[in-house]
């Protein structure tokens, strides 16, 4: 990384600033204080473009894969799986004039009419586990074309993946993203000050911090191999040549049933990416992505 110093800038809080203190207000934390800082170089080019493709990979993967699960809208688990007595099931209860949706986590069952189950598909009510807003294509059942997207896309994500990979290891950045025994050991006091929006400032904001390289190292190396060997798992073609696959997920339902934990568990980090974002520095945050620039605040000399 390169550190270069713009000199001293202080600008006028924007209305996006606005809401945000107006958010933490009512959260009734203290509103940011605004000091001068300086421009640091904190995403080279590579980074940026390869975190862009990589967000457009991963909502096509997920609107697609909503889809294709829509074909069977079940959840199993096991090599001999109970296909009466699903782990989970988006379904619909009621008569044929009169259903509404219905999701079923063992032996629970919550009312998710609208939204999961059944929602309406060009105005009309329709079974369908996700609606039609949140699969690619919309229109439903469309296994085959839901699958095209995905398999292309999925291979875009793995080429995505080596080429950061390759990246990181080359220009020894890894060792932003790998946790040293510090981070472990100070984790629950990071874990509270996250909780209570203190997020890093000046010079500490350079660099991750615990919290941030756990986090990234557990969706890079942990959450990224497992969807992808989840999802090869369920190819009946893989399995004829890596057959360790399904004894290793304990069948081909089971890793369906990881797959799909996995992908909500890439939507639940990008909420909660999204909303740290919000609620720290969104447009400094958002500009260092788009153009490198991060702002850092400069610390008063002097003891």
């Amino acid at each position: 990384m390169t550190d270069v110093t713009q000199g001293n800038v202080v600008t006028e809080p924007s209305w996006w600033d606005s809401v945000v203190d107006s958010v933490r207000e009512r959260l009734g934390l203290d509103p940011r204080e605004r000091k001068p800082h300086y421009l640091f170089y904190r995403h080279p080019v590579p980074v940026r473009v390869l975190h862009w493709l990589n967000a457009i990979i991963l909502l096509v993967m997920l609107m697609s894969g909503l889809q294709i699960f829509n074909a069977h809208p079940s959840l199993y688990w096991g090599n001999a799986a109970d296909f009466e007595h699903p782990f989970i099931s988006l379904t619909a209860e009621g008569t044929q004039e009169n259903f509404w949706g219905v999701t079923k986590i063992g032996p629970w069952k919550f009312n998710t009419d609208g939204f999961l189950g059944a929602s309406k598909t060009d105005g009309v009510q329709t079974v369908r586990g996700f609606p039609e807003w949140a699969t690619l294509p919309a229109e439903s059942p469309n296994l085959a074309l839901g699958r095209l997207w995905h398999f292309a896309f999925a291979w875009l994500l793995v080429a995505n993946a080596m080429a950061y990979l390759g990246y990181v290891l080359v220009t020894r950045r890894v060792k932003e993203l790998v946790p040293t025994r510090d981070d472990l050991k100070h984790l629950p006091h990071e874990i509270v000050t996250h909780a209570k929006l203190q997020f890093p400032k000046g010079e500490a904001a350079k660099h991750y911090n615990g919290l941030q390289r756990l986090t990234y190292f557990f969706v890079l190396f942990v959450l990224g191999p497992l969807i992808v060997l989840t999802g090869l798992t369920m190819s009946p073609t893989i399995d004829s040549v890596f057959p360790f696959l399904v004894w290793v997920f304990g069948g081909r339902q089971s890793a369906r049933t990881i797959h799909f934990i996995v992908a909500f568990s890439f939507v639940g980090f990008f909420i909660i990416h999204m909303l740290a974002l919000f609620l720290s520095a969104p447009i400094n945050g958002l500009r260092s992505m788009i153009t490198g620039w991060f702002a850092i605040e400069k610390e008063p000399r002097g003891g």
